[in-house]
């Protein structure tokens, strides 16, 4: 492998895509992905994947992007000011899945690439990405579960990679203005090059051991979840706490902001926010009740493994 070998994260990320569309179109057993390929002026473009209106999945994005530009937007240059006026390749797969039951948690994933290129220099790489769990109903054996395949999926690459990562990961998906985390974490990671596992070749096959472990670690927790009974109080909790996913995405994420910025496809961007979202002026949950036990239980950060 070279160096850089853009070529083969893109067709991994292709496949990633392909093996996560239909793990998540079995699980609901009702409707399987809609296909929309698109291109955009700039350079580059995507193929979006949605579900909708599903046994399981009221509403869920599998999308896999490849876009380039000759300039670098905002989002990325003002981090890293040094790559200013450089060219970018920027690749990805990103997915939200918003189930119908309230029982069963949203999740989100994302591994990627970026590269950026400037005439008689080396290029700048690096990767990133993680998943992380939004249950609305807390269940200690899913958040622990969940949490165990990350572990797992992080320990050939070294002992100290699950914690730290589960940290950051903690850190980055919080509301500071909700003082409240957002779900019950799992992963994230960015900036990975050589410095961090010491070659390209080593990033992708930890990226790779990520992007693999999705699917094992959510599947069987909606497998699980899914058939619960759930009324319009349920319902109701639910779309409540959705609106904390969009706030989230729409202040803080990095993805969706340097997808806007770069001239992205709103439409694909903005697929990962919910269908049906509540804003309840000063609602506070029932004491004692498992509204309640969300916020004393689950969204406090704590180590689950």
């Amino acid at each position: 492998m070279s160096a850089v070998d853009f070529e083969a994260v893109k067709s991994y990320l292709l496949d990633l895509q392909d093996r996560i569309c239909a793990g998540l179109a079995e699980e609901d057993g009702q409707v399987g992905f809609q296909e929309d390929n698109w291109q955009r002026e700039q350079g580059g473009g995507g193929r979006t994947r949605l579900i909708t209106e599903g046994a399981v999945f009221e509403k869920g994005g599998v999308n896999f992007s490849h876009v380039f530009g000759g300039k670098l937007p905002p989002s990325a240059s003002a981090v890293r000011p040094e790559l200013a006026g450089r060219s970018f390749h920027a690749a990805g797969v990103s997915l939200v899945m918003h189930p119908e039951n309230p029982y069963v948690p949203t999740s989100h994933m994302n591994v990627r690439i970026f590269v950026a290129e400037k005439e008689g220099e080396e290029p700048v790489w690096w990767f990133g990405g993680g998943y992380d769990l939004t249950p609305y109903y807390g269940f200690e054996e899913d958040c622990v579960a969940w949490h165990q395949v990350a572990k797992q999926a992080c320990e050939p690459f070294g002992k100290e990679v699950y914690p730290k990562y589960k940290k950051w990961c903690d850190e980055y998906f919080y509301l500071k203005h909700r003082d409240e985390a957002r779900g019950v974490g799992g992963l994230f990671m960015d900036d990975l090059n050589e410095a961090t596992f010491g070659s390209f070749e080593e990033c992708f096959k930890f990226i790779q051991a990520v992007g693999d472990s999705y699917l094992e670690a959510y599947r069987p927790i909606v497998a699980k979840r899914k058939e619960t009974p759930f009324g319009e109080r349920e319902r109701k909790f639910q779309c409540y706490r959705r609106g904390r996913y969009v706030e989230f995405n729409l202040v803080f994420d990095r993805g969706t902001l340097f997808g806007l910025q770069s001239g992205g496809r709103t439409e694909s961007i903005l697929m990962s926010l919910p269908p049906v979202v509540h804003w309840d002026y000063g609602y506070e949950p029932e004491a004692g009740s498992a509204e309640a036990e969300l916020y004393e239980r689950f969204l406090p950060h704590r180590d689950w493994v």
